[in-house]
Formats: structure tokens, C-alpha cells, sequence
């Protein structure tokens, strides 16, 4: 029986492990007639290498790592409403919150964008402004509710919907997003005592009819330890009232006031801003993303100027304004 000797200048050296050898190639056309199970070519239409199994042909693609990061994504808490004199304005509603994993692909950039917090009302009878959203690739946290007011002393001034619901100002609470935060409270008609915005961790207060009215407080916000330390954030800011004003839900929402100036959401916390009784309303708090990565899988690539540090074997990305990461 004869033997055919093959001798293509780039066979593989058996000999060597630093060489390369040569394929077969050539267009999806031009495919073997009849293959066999096992035959590999190099595909020069989709340049790709591939395989037949028996019944068809399929590509050896590489396949990327996947690799897994915790993230925290909190949406800018809304502003409170600001009260004519005499009357009331609800507190602002928590920025959405929103904690889990996510598995990424290694080499792939995702998109972070941090929302802002809405801004304070002039104190003329006029609703708070709802914070922007914060995003994490397809995550998304809904910026918070905006806080009622009362309009020419009607019953009717409800808190706007959000991440977390803003508080009535003489009427029912804006409605949560699900899974996001809570309702704001309901603010009493009868009297100038509007509601608290609703927090990440519970509704927000009810204002009371005692007195001239006591504004409700802001609703609690969740505690995280996605950095290596415990963190609340995204409390609901607190209602106005004549007799009293209700406190900023824990978590950086705003107090409310009677008095200028009401009290501002705390930046980076998503925290709303407390209502005012014919006075300036206080300005929601900024949101935040915040990333928990490996340290052996962090790529170091990013932009928008996170803030970096460790935990144990984790690295830890802070972004407090939009940017990007690479895994």
C-alpha cells in the first residue's frame, strides 16, 4: 500500500509547543460534499472554525467568561412640596432601591447613570419636582415621587408616583414602584398637615389633624453593606405642618419645616427632600451605583471617576455621577 507523505510548510512541528499548524479553510460554499463526523475547517465566510458533528456544522466559538458582581442602584429622591402660607407641602418620596447580582461579561462595557435629585419648589403652592432615574445595564431604580401641595386650599394635592411615593399634601400619598420603595402618606384636609414621602423600608407618615396640623414623617429607608459597612439610604423626606413638621426618614431624607429653609435630601442616599408651609421646599438627595467585584476579576477599567476601594478579597466601585465599567 502506497504512502502519501504530507509536507506543508505550516504542519505543526510535533516537536514544538510554540508553533501553530493549518487548517483546511474555505467559504460555507465550498464545505466538504459528504463530511464525516470529526472534520474541522477554518470558515472564511463567517471567519470562524468549526466542526461537523455527523448532522451538522457548528461553529467553535470562544466563549467569554462570565463573571458576577453584586451592585446597589438608588435613584435621585424627589423634592417636597412647598405650601402656600398657612398650608402645607408633603414630603418628597425616596429614590428607587434596588440590591442584587448580576452576571457580566468579561470585556463588555455597561452603562451607570446616576440620577439627580429634584429641585426645591420657590414655596407658591407648587408640587415638588420627582427625582431621575438611576441605571445599572438593564437595571433600572425610579427616581422618587414628588410632594404634594396644596393647591388654593383645595383636597385634592396629591403626592406624585415614583421609586418611593410622595407624600399628600391635603390628599392620598403618589404610588411606589414595586419592588422600589414605598407609598408616601396621606396629608389631612381639614388642617395644614400634609404626609411624609415614602422610604425604601416603609410608608411614608400620615399628617395629623391636632392643633394647626403636624406633618407626617418621612418613611425609613434600607440599610446596605455592599461597601463593607452598614448604609442607609433612600429615606423619605418629611411633611409640613403649622403646629410641627415631621423628620426625614433614616436614610437621608430631608426634615420638613414651618420655617425656611425645609431640609434637603442627603446627596448620594436618594433621600427626598421635606416639605415646607409657605416657605421653599428642600431639594431631593442624588442617587448612587455601587459595585462589589472580585478583586481577581476587576478589570480597573472605567470612567466617570469612581470611587475605589477594598473589602477582603472584593473591590468596591462607588459612582456618584454617570459613567461606565468594563468587566
Amino acid at each position: 500500500m502506497a504512502t502519501t507523505k504530507i509536507n506543508h510548510p505550516d504542519l505543526l512541528d510535533l516537536d514544538s509547543s510554540t508553533d501553530a499548524t493549518v487548517f483546511p479553510k474555505g467559504t460555507t460554499a465550498e464545505r466538504p460534499v459528504s463530511p464525516e463526523a470529526g472534520y474541522i475547517r477554518f470558515n472564511t465566510t463567517d471567519n470562524v472554525m468549526e466542526t461537523y458533528d455527523g448532522v451538522k456544522w457548528l461553529t467553535l466559538d470562544t466563549i467569554p467568561p462570565v463573571l458576577t458582581v453584586d451592585y446597589l442602584v438608588v435613584a435621585g429622591g424627589a423634592s417636597g412640596g412647598g405650601g402656600y402660607s398657612g398650608a402645607a407641602g408633603g414630603g418628597g418620596g425616596a429614590g428607587g432601591f434596588l440590591t442584587s447580582s448580576l452576571n457580566l461579561t468579561a470585556s463588555t462595557s455597561y452603562t451607570i447613570t446616576v440620577g439627580a435629585g429634584g429641585a426645591g419648589t420657590n414655596g407658591h403652592g407648587q408640587s415638588g419636582t420627582n427625582g431621575t432615574n438611576s441605571v445599572f445595564d438593564a437595571i433600572e431604580s425610579i427616581g422618587g415621587g414628588y410632594g404634594g401641595t396644596v393647591n388654593s386650599y383645595n383636597c385634592v394635592a396629591h403626592g406624585g408616583p415614583g421609586g418611593s411615593g410622595g407624600g399628600g399634601g391635603r390628599g392620598n400619598g403618589g404610588a411606589a414602584t414595586l419592588g422600589q420603595g414605598n407609598d408616601g402618606g396621606i396629608g389631612q384636609c381639614a388642617t395644614a398637615a400634609a404626609a411624609g414621602g415614602g422610604g425604601a423600608g416603609a410608608v411614608g407618615g400620615n399628617g395629623v389633624a391636632s392643633g394647626s396640623g403636624v406633618g407626617g414623617d418621612g418613611g425609613a429607608g434600607l440599610a446596605s453593606d455592599i461597601t463593607g459597612t452598614s448604609v442607609y439610604y433612600a429615606g423619605g423626606g418629611g411633611g409640613s405642618g403649622l403646629t410641627s413638621a415631621g423628620a426625614g426618614g433614616i436614610g437621608g431624607g430631608g426634615f420638613g419645616n414651618w420655617t425656611d429653609p425645609a431640609g434637603v435630601g442627603t446627596a448620594n442616599t436618594g433621600g427626598g427632600g421635606g416639605g415646607m408651609a409657605g416657605g421653599f421646599s428642600g431639594a431631593g438627595g442624588s442617587g448612587v451605583v455601587i459595585l462589589r467585584v472580585p478583586t481577581a476579576n476587576y478589570s480597573g477599567t472605567t470612567t466617570g471617576s469612581p470611587t475605589v476601594t477594598t473589602d477582603g478579597s472584593d473591590t468596591i466601585l462607588t459612582y456618584t455621577s454617570s459613567g461606565t465599567y468594563t468587566a
